[in-house]
């Protein structure tokens, strides 16, 4: 019969948003860091982290406040495990 096509669209404000990284989840691929690199960078226990980002005591995630989100949007839809998210 007929076929139902699903899509993901992400809707960003552009300015002054915040970029979580569930970074437990992060399985090291680099792919936030090859498309972003101005943001990304791998750390020492070979996982992704948001350059100049802090640790969240309360949830473990990593959070960085940026102006534009620029990058980070590739970064976040390339995600193959879906942590980085972008508010």
């Amino acid at each position: 019969m007929f076929g139902i096509e699903c899509r993901t669209f992400f809707i960003y404000h552009e300015d002054n948003m915040k970029i979580i990284q569930k970074h437990e989840e992060c399985i090291g691929c680099g792919t936030c860091v090859a498309l972003c690199p101005k943001f990304w960078e791998m750390g020492d226990d070979g996982k992704a982290y948001p350059k100049g980002g802090k640790k969240n005591s309360k949830t473990g995630d990593w959070e960085l406040e940026v102006e534009k989100v620029g990058c980070n949007k590739d970064a976040a839809e390339a995600c193959p495990v879906q942590i980085i998210v972008i508010r």
